[in-house]
């Protein structure tokens, strides 16, 4: 949600951001709506107050013992009118929070303007793309012929783009895990392994809900959904709460399997475990003061590629243009990891600073002192890693002329031998 202060005093700016990010949005109706409600707060406001000063006369007047008849009439036609306007004000309210709810977040000056991924904007690259003096292999392959994956059964169990990792790979899905979680912790995250489920008030403080809804698994007859991922979760926990200024910034370190209707494929990704519905994260969220929140932007992006970067994994940085980044963010960071046997770099980290938006949905505020006015914080996230990804890029990367996977050497302490 955006500050209403930037919808009445600088619509431009708003007009500008709808159309760098091509999304149609009826802006002159959350305008006019926005005026309107306005209004209704000091028209309910004025009858409140003549409600309670005619409430006021009447005991005056029964105190000196006159009649009431004609006070007690005006309090009932001041009664009658006031509840015909909140019943008004309330349906209006309704009507602006549906489509404040729904406006995209100011872009940053930064931001590439553009209408897709054509329009990223590489910021730079890291590591040196391995180089094989025989056929190279892809991670299809490899779950094959080491027996990681078995897709045919999980499909009997779930249907298509579910998978069952096998031996050596669930261990070294759970080394990912443990290694990232000994990460973060070092660097004073604190970890939090939240609800698989979520409210779908929860859901709508976090996200743009209706642009999910094709996206997120529903969970029957209840008002529960699956997470897609463990920021959504994150972000809800301190709805409604104002933090002490002292106390950020707040870093959390986030595990959870997600769960997605993953939509679209491409190739070989209908096949394996690039894209499915279900995946291990280990996510960053943090809670900023709103002055600080692009220097932790960065700083939660140089955690990610560090990660990766112990991981001996090649990969790129990519700023994603107006048109490509989610509605939520203000700008986002995508890491690109080189996978050898697609022969391309993929992405694998999401990383954005979402400013105030989620706090105001949210109401998430801080303040320094008591007795001071409390004030909206700025949300950031960002992956650290999804495993079944990650998984990926080391089987492609990291294989050996024998057929076998070299384990890198953070992981090894976690999954006991260096080789697959």
């Amino acid at each position: 949600m955006l500050d209403p202060k930037v919808l009445r005093e600088e619509p431009e700016k708003i007009r500008n951001m709808l159309k760098a990010r091509a999304v149609n949005f009826d802006l002159d109706a959350l305008v006019k709506i926005d005026k309107q409600k306005r209004e209704l707060i000091i028209k309910t406001d004025e009858l409140r107050k003549k409600r309670n000063d005619v409430s006021l006369e009447i005991g005056k007047s029964k105190k000196q013992g006159n009649d009431t008849s004609t006070l007690l009439e005006q309090m009932k036609n001041v009664s009658a009118d006031l509840e015909k306007l909140e019943s008004e004000q309330n349906k209006i309210e309704s009507q602006y929070a549906k489509l404040a709810f729904t406006i995209p977040n100011l872009i940053h000056e930064s931001v590439p303007i553009g209408p897709d991924s054509t329009s990223n904007k590489e910021i730079r690259r890291w590591g040196k793309i391995p180089q094989f003096d025989f056929k190279v292999k892809d991670h299809i392959d490899f779950s094959q012929s080491l027996d990681l994956v078995d897709l045919e059964r999980a499909a009997k169990i779930a249907g298509a783009r579910f998978y069952a990792l096998k031996n050596d790979l669930v261990r070294l899905n759970q080394a990912l895990i443990n290694y990232a979680l000994d990460f973060l912790a070092e660097k004073k995250y604190s970890l939090i392994q939240p609800p698989f489920m979520i409210n779908r008030t929860s859901m709508e403080g976090a996200i743009i809900a209706e642009d999910f809804e094709n996206v997120i698994y529903k969970i029957q007859d209840e008002d529960l959904y699956l997470i897609g991922t463990s920021e959504h979760a994150l972000v809800s926990m301190h709805s409604d709460e104002i933090l002490e200024g002292a106390s950020l910034p707040v870093r959390y370190a986030g595990v959870s399997p997600c769960f997605r209707k993953e939509a679209g494929a491409h190739g070989r990704d209908q096949k394996g475990i690039f894209r499915v519905h279900q995946f291990d994260k280990v996510e960053q969220l943090v809670f900023s003061r709103p002055e600080d929140s692009w220097k932790e932007h960065e700083k939660i992006l140089s955690v990610a590629e560090e990660f990766y970067q112990k991981l001996g994994i090649p990969y790129r940085v990519m700023l994603l243009s107006s048109g490509d980044m989610g509605k939520v963010s203000a700008k986002t960071y995508d890491i690109e990891v080189w996978m050898a046997g697609q022969n391309a770099y993929r992405e694998i980290v999401s990383c954005s600073n979402c400013l105030d938006y989620q706090a105001r949905r949210l109401m998430i505020r801080f303040r320094d002192k008591t007795n001071e006015p409390t004030k909206y914080l700025h949300i950031l996230n960002s992956t650290l890693v999804a495993t079944s990804r990650t998984l990926v890029a080391i089987m492609e990367n990291n294989q050996t002329k024998d057929g076998h996977i070299l384990v890198p050497q953070v992981l090894q302490k976690y999954f006991g031998k260096n080789t697959i």
